[in-house]
C-alpha cells in the first residue's frame, strides 16, 4: 500500500471532522455564481462593448472581403466558358489569394480578441473575488460556495445579485464620452 493510500482515510476523516464542527457551530453560508456575477457586471458590459468598438473595423475588413470573394465566385459561375483561360486563372488566383488574406485576418482577429478577453475576465474576476470576500465578511459569511460546484442549495442562499450590485459599486464604470 503506498503513503498515498494510506494517508487518503485520514485525511477524509480529518475533512469530516472539521466540517462536522463548523456545520455544528450554525455556520452562515451562501451561494454564488461568480461566472454569472462577472459576466453580468456593468465593468465587462462595458468592456465588451468598447472591445466590439475596437475591433469593429477589421470585422468589417473581413466582411468585405468575403463579399469580394463571393462575387469573384459568381462571376466565375456566371461566365463558365465565356472567359479566356487567362481570364479564367486570374479571377481563380485572385480568389485564392482573398481567401488566403481573409483566413489570415480571422485568425489575427480571434487570437487578439481571445487574448483582450481572457485579460479582461482574468482581472474582473480577481477584483470580484476581492469585493466577495469584502461582502462575505460584512454579511458575516463563514462560507461562500460557487454555485456550479454545490448540486442543491436553497434559492435564499444565493447572493449572486447582492454581489454584483456591490462589485458594480465598487468599482463603477465611467460613462463614454460623447461622440463629436
Amino acid at each position: 500500500m503506498s503513503f498515498r493510500m494510506a494517508l487518503r482515510p485520514l485525511m477524509v476523516s480529518t475533512a469530516l471532522i472539521v466540517f462536522g464542527h463548523v456545520a455544528a457551530a450554525q455556520s452562515k453560508v451562501a451561494v454564488i455564481n461568480l461566472q454569472k456575477a462577472v459576466l453580468e457586471s456593468a465593468e465587462i458590459k462595458a468592456a465588451s462593448a468598447a472591445m466590439e468598438a475596437r475591433f469593429k473595423p477589421r470585422v468589417t475588413q473581413i466582411e468585405t472581403l468575403d463579399k469580394e470573394i463571393a462575387a469573384i465566385s459568381q462571376n466565375l459561375q456566371t461566365n463558365a466558358g465565356k472567359l479566356t483561360p487567362q481570364a479564367e486563372s486570374d479571377l481563380n488566383a485572385q480568389g485564392t489569394k482573398k481567401q488566403r488574406d481573409v483566413q489570415r485576418l480571422r485568425d489575427d482577429l480571434q487570437a487578439d480578441v481571445d487574448r483582450d478577453r481572457n485579460d479582461i475576465l482574468q482581472r474582473s474576476a480577481l477584483k470580484m473575488t476581492d469585493v466577495l470576500k469584502k461582502l462575505a465578511e460584512e454579511k458575516g459569511y463563514d462560507i461562500v460556495v460557487d454555485a456550479p460546484y454545490a448540486p442543491y442549495f436553497k434559492a435564499s442562499l444565493e447572493i449572486t445579485t447582492e454581489l454584483i450590485a456591490a462589485f458594480d459599486k465598487a468599482y463603477p464604470v465611467a460613462a463614454p464620452a460623447p461622440k463629436k
